[in-house]
C-alpha cells in the first residue's frame, strides 16, 4: 500500500489553491506544511493533504514533469467522481476524459481523468467493488 506521494509543481501556491479546492470533495481535508529545513540536508520543503490523521500527498517547489506522473485518487461513489471532475475543471483543469464507465478495464469502473495545472494527470475513480462489504 502507498503511503505518500510528493509531487514537483512549478507554484506551489497555485498548486495549493487548485487543490484545496479539488482534494476536499474527496474527503481529503487535511493541510500541513513540512519545512525542509527542520529535516536532513537538501530536504525540501513540502505543502501537504491528507485525511484521518495522514499526511499522504505532498506538493514540492520545482521543475514539473508531468508526463512522469499519473494520480489516481478514491472517490466514494459516482457522484463524487462527477463532484472532483467538475471542481477540477472549474479550478482550471483540463479534460482528458469526463466521468463515465471505463469499459477497457472494468464496467465498474466509474472515472474521470483531468490534467492539473502543471500537466500532471489525475483521475478520480470509483471502483464499486472495492467499496462493497
Amino acid at each position: 500500500m502507498l503511503d505518500h506521494i510528493f509531487l514537483t509543481v512549478s507554484d506551489t501556491d497555485r498548486s495549493i489553491a487548485f487543490y484545496e479546492r479539488v482534494l476536499p470533495v474527496l474527503g481529503i481535508t487535511a493541510r500541513g506544511d513540512y519545512v525542509g529545513k527542520d529535516g536532513p540536508p537538501g530536504h525540501p520543503d513540502l505543502k501537504g493533504f491528507g485525511a484521518k490523521g495522514r499526511m499522504f500527498f505532498w506538493l514540492r517547489q520545482g521543475e514539473a514533469a508531468p508526463g512522469a506522473v499519473h494520480v489516481g485518487l478514491v472517490a466514494g461513489s459516482e457522484a463524487m467522481v462527477d463532484e472532483a471532475y467538475a471542481a477540477a475543471i472549474a479550478a482550471g483543469a483540463s479534460q482528458i476524459h469526463p466521468p463515465g464507465p471505463q469499459l477497457h478495464y472494468d464496467p465498474r469502473y466509474y472515472a474521470a481523468q483531468v490534467r492539473d495545472l502543471d500537466g500532471y494527470s489525475l483521475e478520480f475513480v470509483f471502483k464499486s467493488w472495492q467499496h462493497e462489504r
